[in-house]
Protein backbone atom coordinates (compact mmCIF):
# COMPACT_ATOMS: atom_id res chain seq x y z
CA UNK A 1 0.00 0.00 0.00
CA UNK A 2 1.09 3.28 -0.86
CA UNK A 3 2.45 5.73 2.23
CA UNK A 4 1.32 9.38 1.33
CA UNK A 5 2.39 12.06 3.99
CA UNK A 6 0.85 15.77 3.92
CA UNK A 7 3.23 17.66 5.52
CA UNK A 8 2.79 21.58 6.01
CA UNK A 9 5.81 23.74 6.78
CA UNK A 10 7.59 21.79 4.35
CA UNK A 11 9.34 25.07 3.18
CA UNK A 12 11.49 25.47 6.56
CA UNK A 13 13.91 24.16 7.93
CA UNK A 14 12.47 21.17 9.98
CA UNK A 15 10.09 20.61 7.46
CA UNK A 16 11.82 20.49 4.94
CA UNK A 17 14.22 18.47 6.68
CA UNK A 18 11.36 15.89 7.49
CA UNK A 19 10.44 16.00 3.58
CA UNK A 20 13.74 14.97 2.48
CA UNK A 21 13.76 12.12 5.10
CA UNK A 22 10.26 10.56 4.16
CA UNK A 23 11.27 11.25 0.20
CA UNK A 24 14.27 9.21 0.58
CA UNK A 25 12.64 6.08 1.99
CA UNK A 26 9.55 6.14 -0.42
CA UNK A 27 6.85 8.17 0.99
CA UNK A 28 5.18 10.14 -1.53
CA UNK A 29 4.68 13.63 -0.25
CA UNK A 30 1.84 16.19 -0.36
CA UNK A 31 3.25 19.29 0.70
CA UNK A 32 0.86 22.08 1.82
CA UNK A 33 1.90 25.13 0.74
CA UNK A 34 1.07 28.33 -0.43
CA UNK A 35 1.80 28.04 -3.80
CA UNK A 36 1.59 24.73 -5.56
CA UNK A 37 3.87 23.90 -8.18
CA UNK A 38 1.49 23.11 -11.71
CA UNK A 39 1.83 19.24 -12.21
CA UNK A 40 3.09 18.69 -8.37
CA UNK A 41 1.08 16.23 -5.69
CA UNK A 42 1.38 19.79 -3.50
CA UNK A 43 -1.83 21.45 -2.58
CA UNK A 44 -2.80 24.77 -1.82
CA UNK A 45 -2.92 25.50 2.35
CA UNK A 46 -2.49 28.39 3.89
CA UNK A 47 -2.86 28.70 8.25
CA UNK A 48 -6.16 30.85 8.92
CA UNK A 49 -8.05 29.49 6.28
CA UNK A 50 -10.36 26.93 5.68
CA UNK A 51 -8.86 23.13 4.47
CA UNK A 52 -11.01 21.15 2.47
CA UNK A 53 -10.85 17.24 3.53
CA UNK A 54 -10.22 17.15 -0.32
CA UNK A 55 -6.94 18.34 0.41
CA UNK A 56 -6.15 15.56 2.33
CA UNK A 57 -8.15 12.46 0.93
CA UNK A 58 -5.73 9.16 0.92
CA UNK A 59 -3.29 10.83 3.09
CA UNK A 60 -1.71 7.98 5.02
CA UNK A 61 -0.29 10.76 7.96
CA UNK A 62 0.01 14.23 8.07
CA UNK A 63 3.14 16.02 10.04
CA UNK A 64 1.89 19.42 10.97
CA UNK A 65 5.48 21.52 11.03
CA UNK A 66 4.04 25.28 9.63
CA UNK A 67 4.05 28.28 11.80
CA UNK A 68 3.54 31.75 10.66
CA UNK A 69 5.72 34.68 12.12
CA UNK A 70 4.01 37.05 10.28
CA UNK A 71 1.09 38.18 13.12
CA UNK A 72 2.49 39.96 15.82
CA UNK A 73 -0.35 40.53 18.54
CA UNK A 74 -1.92 37.34 20.50
CA UNK A 75 -5.43 38.06 18.89
CA UNK A 76 -3.92 37.61 15.34
CA UNK A 77 -1.66 34.75 16.38
CA UNK A 78 -4.50 32.75 17.56
CA UNK A 79 -6.81 33.94 14.34
CA UNK A 80 -3.69 32.31 11.87
CA UNK A 81 -1.53 29.84 13.77
CA UNK A 82 -4.39 28.12 16.63
CA UNK A 83 -7.37 28.41 14.70
CA UNK A 84 -5.68 27.46 11.66
CA UNK A 85 -4.51 24.20 13.07
CA UNK A 86 -7.77 23.42 14.67
CA UNK A 87 -9.10 23.97 10.73
CA UNK A 88 -6.56 21.61 9.49
CA UNK A 89 -6.73 18.65 12.07
CA UNK A 90 -10.61 18.83 11.85
CA UNK A 91 -10.04 18.21 7.83
CA UNK A 92 -7.53 15.36 8.85
CA UNK A 93 -10.05 13.33 10.65
CA UNK A 94 -12.97 14.08 8.34
CA UNK A 95 -10.52 12.60 4.99
CA UNK A 96 -9.72 9.50 7.36
CA UNK A 97 -5.67 10.61 8.04
CA UNK A 98 -4.24 7.81 9.83
CA UNK A 99 -1.35 9.45 11.61
CA UNK A 100 -1.13 12.98 12.74
CA UNK A 101 1.90 14.40 14.38
CA UNK A 102 1.89 17.68 15.44
CA UNK A 103 5.72 19.41 15.32
CA UNK A 104 5.43 21.89 18.45
CA UNK A 105 8.66 23.27 20.39
CA UNK A 106 10.26 23.16 23.46
CA UNK A 107 9.68 26.39 24.23
CA UNK A 108 6.04 25.65 25.09
CA UNK A 109 5.46 24.53 28.83
CA UNK A 110 3.44 25.75 31.74
CA UNK A 111 4.39 29.60 32.28
CA UNK A 112 5.82 30.45 29.25
CA UNK A 113 6.56 34.00 28.28
CA UNK A 114 6.49 34.21 24.83
CA UNK A 115 3.49 34.74 22.56
CA UNK A 116 5.29 31.65 20.07
CA UNK A 117 5.22 29.25 23.36
CA UNK A 118 1.70 29.89 23.93
CA UNK A 119 0.29 29.45 20.86
CA UNK A 120 1.95 26.24 20.29
CA UNK A 121 0.34 25.21 24.06
CA UNK A 122 -3.22 25.97 22.12
CA UNK A 123 -2.30 24.08 19.37
CA UNK A 124 -0.73 20.55 21.51
CA UNK A 125 -4.42 20.62 23.80
CA UNK A 126 -6.48 20.87 19.94
CA UNK A 127 -4.08 17.94 18.60
CA UNK A 128 -4.09 15.81 21.64
CA UNK A 129 -7.74 16.61 21.07
CA UNK A 130 -7.40 15.08 17.54
CA UNK A 131 -5.48 12.15 18.91
CA UNK A 132 -1.94 13.12 17.36
CA UNK A 133 0.93 13.00 18.53
CA UNK A 134 3.10 16.03 19.51
CA UNK A 135 6.83 15.84 19.87
CA UNK A 136 8.40 19.23 21.45
CA UNK A 137 12.21 19.29 19.44
CA UNK A 138 14.06 21.31 20.82
CA UNK A 139 17.48 23.62 19.28
CA UNK A 140 17.09 21.39 16.06
CA UNK A 141 20.91 21.78 14.04
CA UNK A 142 22.39 19.33 11.51
CA UNK A 143 24.70 19.32 8.25
CA UNK A 144 22.15 22.22 6.32
CA UNK A 145 22.68 25.50 7.29
CA UNK A 146 18.82 26.17 7.98
CA UNK A 147 17.13 27.09 11.35
CA UNK A 148 18.44 29.01 14.73
CA UNK A 149 21.52 26.38 14.71
CA UNK A 150 22.62 27.62 11.57
CA UNK A 151 22.40 31.00 12.07
CA UNK A 152 24.68 31.04 14.94
CA UNK A 153 27.07 28.84 12.86
CA UNK A 154 26.97 31.28 10.55
CA UNK A 155 27.56 34.29 12.86
CA UNK A 156 30.42 32.57 14.48
CA UNK A 157 31.96 31.65 10.85
CA UNK A 158 31.49 35.51 9.65
CA UNK A 159 33.13 37.26 13.00
CA UNK A 160 35.55 36.84 15.79
CA UNK A 161 33.41 39.33 17.86
CA UNK A 162 29.55 37.84 18.85
CA UNK A 163 26.76 39.78 20.21
CA UNK A 164 25.92 37.97 23.67
CA UNK A 165 22.35 39.31 24.99
CA UNK A 166 22.40 38.84 28.53
CA UNK A 167 25.09 36.87 30.08
CA UNK A 168 24.53 33.89 28.14
CA UNK A 169 23.24 31.29 30.62
CA UNK A 170 20.31 30.47 29.37
CA UNK A 171 20.08 26.89 28.33
CA UNK A 172 19.20 25.04 25.38
CA UNK A 173 18.63 21.79 24.80
CA UNK A 174 19.88 20.27 21.18
CA UNK A 175 18.42 17.63 18.46
CA UNK A 176 19.84 16.52 15.80
CA UNK A 177 17.64 16.84 12.60
CA UNK A 178 18.09 13.24 11.53
CA UNK A 179 17.10 11.94 15.16
CA UNK A 180 13.56 13.65 14.74
CA UNK A 181 12.84 12.72 11.59
CA UNK A 182 13.50 8.85 12.48
CA UNK A 183 11.28 9.36 15.47
CA UNK A 184 8.61 11.44 13.09
CA UNK A 185 8.69 8.36 10.30
CA UNK A 186 8.23 5.94 12.82
CA UNK A 187 5.27 7.76 14.16
CA UNK A 188 3.96 8.32 11.20
CA UNK A 189 4.24 4.56 9.87
CA UNK A 190 2.62 3.22 13.17
CA UNK A 191 5.35 2.39 14.85
CA UNK A 192 4.63 4.42 17.88
CA UNK A 193 1.83 3.74 19.97
CA UNK A 194 -0.28 7.41 20.80
CA UNK A 195 -0.52 7.66 24.54
CA UNK A 196 -1.75 11.34 24.67
CA UNK A 197 2.03 12.19 26.76
CA UNK A 198 4.04 14.98 24.92
CA UNK A 199 7.16 14.33 24.13
CA UNK A 200 10.23 16.44 24.06
CA UNK A 201 13.17 15.69 21.21
CA UNK A 202 16.19 16.36 22.74
CA UNK A 203 18.97 15.32 24.02
CA UNK A 204 19.01 16.03 27.83
CA UNK A 205 22.56 17.98 28.46
CA UNK A 206 22.01 21.19 29.17
CA UNK A 207 23.80 23.41 26.96
CA UNK A 208 24.32 26.96 28.57
CA UNK A 209 24.22 29.74 24.97
CA UNK A 210 27.19 30.93 25.75
CA UNK A 211 29.03 27.72 25.90
CA UNK A 212 27.41 26.59 22.98
CA UNK A 213 28.65 29.63 20.93
CA UNK A 214 32.00 28.57 22.19
CA UNK A 215 31.49 24.54 21.25
CA UNK A 216 30.44 25.84 17.25
CA UNK A 217 33.75 28.25 17.16
CA UNK A 218 35.74 25.16 18.19
CA UNK A 219 34.30 22.43 15.88
CA UNK A 220 35.37 25.61 13.32
CA UNK A 221 38.57 26.06 14.54
CA UNK A 222 38.03 29.96 15.73
CA UNK A 223 38.11 31.77 18.69
CA UNK A 224 35.28 33.96 19.64
CA UNK A 225 34.83 37.13 21.97
CA UNK A 226 31.65 38.10 23.06
CA UNK A 227 30.07 41.06 23.22
CA UNK A 228 27.50 41.74 26.17
CA UNK A 229 24.27 43.15 25.32
CA UNK A 230 21.73 44.10 28.05
CA UNK A 231 18.64 41.72 27.02
CA UNK A 232 15.59 44.38 27.79
CA UNK A 233 17.20 46.98 25.52
CA UNK A 234 17.42 44.43 22.71
CA UNK A 235 13.72 43.72 22.90
CA UNK A 236 13.03 47.13 23.41
CA UNK A 237 14.76 47.97 20.02
CA UNK A 238 12.92 45.23 18.47
CA UNK A 239 9.72 45.90 19.31
CA UNK A 240 10.44 49.33 18.26
CA UNK A 241 10.83 48.49 14.54
CA UNK A 242 7.92 45.68 14.84
CA UNK A 243 5.87 48.64 15.67
CA UNK A 244 7.47 50.86 13.24
CA UNK A 245 6.55 47.92 10.82
CA UNK A 246 10.09 47.11 10.02
CA UNK A 247 10.51 43.13 9.67
CA UNK A 248 13.46 41.88 11.10
CA UNK A 249 15.10 38.33 10.66
CA UNK A 250 14.63 38.47 14.60
CA UNK A 251 12.16 38.99 16.72
CA UNK A 252 11.34 40.28 20.23
CA UNK A 253 9.35 37.48 21.10
CA UNK A 254 11.87 35.11 20.04
CA UNK A 255 14.16 37.15 22.08
CA UNK A 256 11.68 36.14 25.06
CA UNK A 257 11.73 32.75 24.24
CA UNK A 258 15.41 32.68 24.45
CA UNK A 259 15.56 34.09 27.79
CA UNK A 260 12.84 32.23 29.42
CA UNK A 261 13.16 28.65 28.46
CA UNK A 262 12.14 25.55 29.91
CA UNK A 263 14.72 24.88 32.79
CA UNK A 264 13.78 21.50 33.07
CA UNK A 265 11.84 19.58 30.38
CA UNK A 266 10.61 16.27 30.63
CA UNK A 267 12.04 13.08 29.13
CA UNK A 268 10.85 10.54 30.90
CA UNK A 269 8.41 8.94 28.47
CA UNK A 270 11.29 9.08 25.35
CA UNK A 271 13.41 5.61 26.18
CA UNK A 272 9.81 3.71 26.34
CA UNK A 273 9.00 5.03 22.42
CA UNK A 274 12.72 4.51 21.59
CA UNK A 275 12.95 8.72 21.56
CA UNK A 276 16.62 8.64 21.22
CA UNK A 277 18.58 12.14 20.74
CA UNK A 278 22.76 12.02 19.92
CA UNK A 279 24.77 14.66 22.30
CA UNK A 280 26.08 17.16 19.92
CA UNK A 281 27.68 16.51 17.10
CA UNK A 282 29.82 19.04 15.71
CA UNK A 283 31.72 18.49 12.17
CA UNK A 284 30.84 14.66 13.17
CA UNK A 285 32.27 14.69 16.49
CA UNK A 286 30.40 14.33 19.65
CA UNK A 287 31.07 17.20 22.56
Amino acid sequence: MKKICAITGSNGYVGGCVKNYFAALGWEIRELTRRPEPGSHAEAFQLGADVAPAALAGATALVHCAYDFRPLTQKEIHAVNVAGTEKLFSAARAAGVGKIICVSTISAFAGCRSLYGQAKLEIEKIALAHGAQVIRPGLVYGDGPGGMFGKLTAQVRKSSRIPLIGDGSQIQFLVHQEDLCVFVERCANGEVVFSGKILTAANAQPWPFKELLRAIAHGQGREIKFIPLPWRCVWAGLKTAEVCGLRLNFRSDSLVSLMHQNPAPDFSANAAVGLICRPLEIGKRQI
